[in-house]
């Protein structure tokens, strides 16, 4: 099978780079799946599981918000946050969500209302990845 080079970049640095066989990623429409050869497009991407193949193993990674550039030969994820499903801390994330709804609760600005909104949505999204992959 032929492959393309992945690079995995968060705000906290470079999450992953290396060979890859085939690639989906979570957009506002569904997944959007790459292979070697695809025509050139930029991809916004949602926070979202991306799936990943490298020689035959699937492995998968819980990215925020971002944008993929893909070429025939590479794809470039550039996105707010990358983690493995099994390093999120259940503990922390509900945390998060409790503060991110307190907060929803008070009266805010619109900013701080969709900054807020931003902030439930990805304590959710950690919750229900790290639920699912509990291993």
């Amino acid at each position: 099978m032929e492959k393309f080079i992945l690079n995995i970049t968060a705000s906290s640095g470079e999450f992953y780079q290396g060979y890859c066989e085939s690639l989906t990623l979570p957009t506002g429409d569904g997944v959007y799946g790459v292979q070697a050869g695809h025509n050139p497009v930029l991809v916004a991407l949602h926070m979202g599981i991306a799936k990943f193949t490298v020689d035959g193993e699937t492995r998968e990674v819980l990215v925020g918000d971002g944008i993929a550039e893909v070429t025939p030969t590479f794809v470039l994820l550039l996105v707010d946050s990358a983690e493995r499903p099994e390093d999120i801390d259940r503990n922390r994330a509900e945390a998060a969500r409790i503060r991110a709804e307190e907060r929803l609760q008070h009266k805010q600005s619109m900013h701080e209302y969709y900054q807020s909104k931003i902030a439930l949505d990805r304590a959710m999204q950690r919750l229900q990845t790290a639920t699912k992959y509990k291993r």
